[in-house]
């Protein structure tokens, strides 16, 4: 082991100095020059390591690299302020073994190292393969003058040309300390070459880079200098878009936009500037910038708002729904007092042909607003809604703001049709885009794909249709208020086409009032002999029907008037489409009336049950679903626990089977409202007691032969009284519904509330 010696010691930051090196340093901290001037003193020799971390001001020694160089100070230089200004050479490496903190200064222990000479072969051969790669290196980086590699050439021993070339490196200083810490001499310059490879690669690539950059330089030049060419070109042949362009800019500066707007179009415009007519991108940008000038970003319809006007529009438009325009005239109430907050979202459910679609027309009248329609029928494609991206070819906005570009107005009154026949695909769910739509926190600022602006769609006085409720998704459900609209009755059919289906029928086939006369008692005929429905538009059909008979008549010589009476009806329909009910005329046995509820409205639901000789099972037929056919299961044990009350066999279960079935048998149903239907027709069959023809009846079921509520009682009953029944068997907790059923149809029925089976019994079967 080499002899110990104690220097005075100068951290470096961010610096590591190597034997041979000379090199200048600023020092500022008061440690460092008393170790200065204390080298001064002695033999002017100091020890120079580096601090692991040279944002450190203040360190500790095990902040301090253990390698270091002894170096000499050959001048030292005061600068102005407190900073000395140190030239030093480093003379020979050296491992620190201890430090010792002095009063005014820092000192070390240090085991100092000289290069062992190796003549070897081997170590010839690393020499030259280092001192060709650093050759290399100078060539390619051209950050130090050509002259240092004479310097480097004429040197001999290994070591010592390894500190020289490793202090002209631009090096981290982790890698510096690292060479400086190879104290032998062949590991030295394995490392080196190492380093000086890698450094190579970084070169080769920063020359490729730079190249690539270059050449991308001089294409962008290129190709403005070229595209400045073609512009001329362009403008002296007349291919130019420059006529457009100033049409659009006139357009965007006279109109009323919003900043963002103007940005955007400004930004489009310029673009097509440096386009040719024949490019692809040209007529996309078009597209998109008539559509942001087309749209009406501050454009409103001035409401005019009469209540009582209001009221005329929608009673001459639409005969009963009293409920309904009610609720429609209070939003318009609330309207006119609140202006400034988001227009109401109705949601108007029913069956066919009620008058949804024209409830929303005759709104949009007596609002004095534009009006949107768009159908939601099929649609399975996000993009219907929210638009497409302009990135894809034929992109064009959605629905929405498509239906609001082309009426010119923020502010109409738009119906989305048939929301409840949206379906989603893998092009994603139509129905939660319109969440946003119909949010009145969220649709100020409606995002469309294709305008990529926002849109403030809460002025909007929004009317969504649907037959079913229930397909309706949950989350679309609650940001709507919900308006149900139920069938007509045969008096509300009879008033509707006098007063506006045949005036209608007779304009749209060119006939006059005097060319047409409909006799007593024929309308009421078509009602009820040509039609089954909860709306109107059947009856429209069959009375267009008649028109197109009549004019036919007048072409071929026949005087006017046509006289259609309740005798020469079948002239103009044909025979009788509804002449018997589908209810039985006489009581049977296992044969009972139920009632339904479908998307088109009521209806009856004739059930059928036989008992055969078998094992005991329970058959079901006529496409029935799972509900109903837990409805037939808790009917089934319902009569098991009963047994005994209806003198049934003990074991008639294990040796008959049951056989319900429900007739169009390709009509899908389900629900639980059919329970005590199918548990009476069991109950008949089994005891082998008739059930009345006239009794329609409708309730769910519970193993104890209690009756619970149901749904849609007055589409059924309204079904009930048109197939000719006579007694409504219903839930006691639907008793409250009954004020709901039209009072020309209640004044014809007998209404019998039951909380339990034992009355249904009571009521439906004979003695």
């Amino acid at each position: 082991m080499a002899e110990l010696r104690t220097l005075p010691l100068l951290p470096l930051r961010g610096m590591v100095v190597f034997p041979y090196m000379m090199i200048h340093l600023d020092v500022a901290r008061a440690r460092s020059m008393a170790a200065i001037e204390e080298a001064m003193v002695e033999n002017r020799e100091i020890i120079l390591t580096a601090q692991t971390d040279a944002e450190q001001e203040e360190f500790a020694f095990k902040d301090l690299y253990p390698v270091g160089a002894v170096a000499e100070i050959r001048q030292v230089i005061k600068l102005p302020g407190d900073t000395v200004r140190v030239l030093v050479e480093g003379k020979r490496r050296a491992v620190i073994h201890e430090f010792h903190a002095e009063e005014n200064y820092d000192t070390a222990t240090v085991e100092e190292f000289t290069d062992k000479i190796d003549t070897s072969m081997n170590m010839e051969a690393l020499n030259r393969a280092v001192v060709h790669q650093f050759e290399e290196w100078v060539r390619l980086s051209k950050k130090i003058p050509p002259e240092t590699l004479v310097s480097v050439a004429i040197i001999d021993d290994a070591g010592r040309l390894a500190d020289l070339i490793a202090s002209h490196l631009n090096l981290k200083v982790e890698t510096r300390q690292e060479l400086l810490a190879a104290i032998d001499v062949k590991e030295r310059l394995e490392k080196l070459y190492a380093v000086l490879t890698r450094e190579m690669e970084i070169l080769q690539m920063e020359h490729k880079i730079g190249k690539q950059v270059r050449k991308q330089m001089d294409k962008i030049q290129k190709d403005y200098y070229l595209r400045e060419q073609i512009k001329a070109i362009r403008q002296e042949l007349g291919d130019s878009n420059k006529g457009e362009i100033d049409e659009a800019r006139k357009k965007l500066n006279e109109g009323n936009y919003p900043d963002e707007v103007k940005k955007a179009v400004e930004k489009e415009l310029n673009r097509l500037e440096s386009l040719s007519n024949m490019h692809a991108e040209t007529g996309v940008i078009r597209n998109y910038v008539d559509c942001l000038l087309e749209l009406p970003w501050n454009e409103e319809s001035e409401d005019t708002v009469d209540i009582a006007a209001a009221k005329k529009i929608l009673d001459e438009d639409h005969y009963g729904l009293t409920k309904v325009k009610d609720r429609i005239l209070d939003y318009l109430a609330v309207h006119k007092l609140a202006k400034d907050k988001s227009a109401p979202i109705l949601c108007l459910v029913g069956p066919p042909g009620v008058g949804k679609t024209s409830l929303a027309t005759s709104v949009a009248r007596a609002t004095g607003r534009e009006f949107v329609r768009a159908s939601l029928g099929g649609v399975r494609d996000e993009a219907e809604i929210r638009g497409h991206r302009r990135t894809y070819v034929g992109a064009m906005p959605g629905r929405i703001i498509e239906g609001i570009r082309k009426v010119g107005k923020k502010n109409p009154v738009f119906l989305l049709d048939e929301v409840d026949k949206l379906s989603g695909d893998y092009h994603g769910d139509p129905s939660a885009a319109l969440l946003e739509v119909l949010d009145p926190a969220q649709n100020s600022t409606f995002s469309d794909h294709f305008v990529d602006l926002p849109f403030d769609l809460s002025k909007v006085f929004w009317i969504v249709t649907a037959n079913n409720l229930g397909n309706i998704p949950r989350p679309l459900r609650d940001r709507m208020e919900i308006i149900q609209l139920s069938s007509y009755t045969e008096v509300e059919k009879l008033e509707i086409a006098k007063r506006y289906l045949v005036a209608r029928q007779r304009t749209q086939n060119g006939l006059k009032a005097k060319d047409i006369s409909f006799g007593a008692g024929v309308l009421q005929k078509i009602i009820s002999d040509y039609t089954r429905e909860s709306g109107v538009r059947e009856l429209e059909r069959e009375i267009g029907s008649v028109c197109r008979k009549a004019a036919r008549k007048i072409v071929e010589g026949e005087e006017a008037p046509i006289k259609v009476t309740k005798k020469n009806l079948t002239d103009f329909l044909g025979k009788v489409k509804f002449q018997d009910t589908k209810a039985n005329k006489k009581p049977q046995v296992g044969v009972v009336t139920g009632m339904a509820w479908t998307e088109v409205g009521g209806t009856i639901l004739p059930t059928e049950v036989t008992v055969l000789k078998g094992k005991g099972k329970l058959i079901l037929t006529g496409q029935i679903g799972d509900v109903m056919q837990e409805s037939a299961q808790a009917g089934l044990t319902y009569v098991r626990s009963r047994s005994d009350k209806l003198k049934l066999a003990d074991d008639f279960y294990e040796k008959e089977d049951i056989h319900i079935h429900l007739p169009e048998g390709a009509i899908p149903k389900d629900g639980p409202s059919a329970g005590i239907t199918m548990a009476t027709g069991m109950i008949s069959a089994l005891t082998g007691r008739k059930v009345r023809s006239d009794v329609a009846m409708t309730g769910e079921i519970t193993l104890r032969g209690n009756v619970l509520p149901i749904g849609g009682l007055k589409e059924k009953v309204l079904a009930a009284y048109r197939e000719g029944m006579k007694t409504i068997v219903l839930p006691k907790d639907n008793e409250k519904d009954i004020e709901d059923i039209p009072e020309t149809v209640r004044e014809k029925l007998e209404f019998r509330p039951v909380e339990s089976m034992d009355e249904v019994l009571k009521i439906a079967l004979l003695k």
